[in-house]
């Protein structure tokens, strides 16, 4: 057996041990891997959970619903309004563990009334690297890491979700929308809503990895860099900052270092 499908077995294993579980469940490439593999081997000890909330795309809460529809997996929508947790407006470094902290202990509780052990995330062993606060709260609250358990990465992740013929092997990376804000910015939902209509136009016109971070009124787009070129052809380099001042958007800049992940933590180090 190569190293890969070893991995692939040692997560089963993990899963399985667990005896029932609720999934943290975004839609995303890592949850919705976890969640297929925790279903395929504990049944309907498997349970999915999504927060519903305004840092969260609908595009995304809708993905969610459709996936558990369709592998007929039980599937709790619960309400975790960010903006209403206690100094995450003002937006600090630990803005991250405080959201997640929140998050996890209403997960917890639905795990507890659905007579379920265990409570899982999706975070890979990529996210080992970056400075990640919700890692702590998850530590702090008891809640598995079955991916990172198992050692996989985020390629791992991709390839065998191919394998189990999973649409998401190569959706985008995806974080909440309270990540396109700089430290110590106040988010609130207006802009939480300008973000999230300018992301989705940049998807809908094709592009494939984007962020919008906003600076007070000034949007810094990030795209691969391969697809410079297509942001800036006449025709949509219009559309694009007509779309975005209409939002509320004062500047609407092209970020030439390209789209990469954690770029708001770029200050902190």
């Amino acid at each position: 057996m190569d190293q890969l499908h070893e991995k692939y077995e040692n997560l089963k294993v993990y899963l399985k041990s667990l005896g029932s579980v609720a999934v943290a469940f975004s839609s995303g490439v890592d949850s919705t891997f976890l969640l297929k593999v925790a279903h395929d081997v504990l049944g309907d000890k498997a349970i999915a959970v999504t927060a519903a909330s305004c840092s969260f795309p609908e595009r995304e809460l809708n993905e969610a619903k459709k996936f558990c529809a369709e592998n007929d997996i039980q599937h709790i929508v619960c309400e975790s309004e960010e903006l209403d947790i206690d100094g995450f407006r003002q937006n600090p470094k630990n803005r991250c563990y405080l959201c997640k902290h929140e998050l996890f202990e209403k997960v917890w509780n639905i795990a507890k009334e659905n007579g379920l052990n265990a409570v899982a995330e999706g975070s890979n062993m990529d996210d080992n690297g970056d400075y990640r606060p919700g890692l702590v709260a998850v530590k702090e609250l008891g809640v598995s890491s079955p991916l990172r358990a198992a050692e996989l990465n985020k390629q791992e992740i991709r390839e065998l979700s191919k394998e189990l013929g999973l649409s998401t092997w190569n959706k985008q990376s995806f974080a909440c929308l309270s990540s396109r804000f700089v430290y110590g910015e106040t988010i609130n939902e207006e802009k939480l809503g300008m973000v999230e209509k300018a992301e989705q136009l940049l998807l809908d016109l094709g592009f494939y990895q984007v962020r919008v971070r906003i600076h007070d009124k000034m949007a810094r787009i990030e795209i691969l860099p391969s697809e410079f070129e297509k942001l800036l052809a006449e025709g949509i380099r219009e559309k694009v900052y007509n779309y975005f001042k209409e939002l509320g958007f004062t500047y609407v800049t092209l970020d030439l270092g390209g789209y990469r992940t954690g770029s708001m933590n770029e200050i902190l180090h």
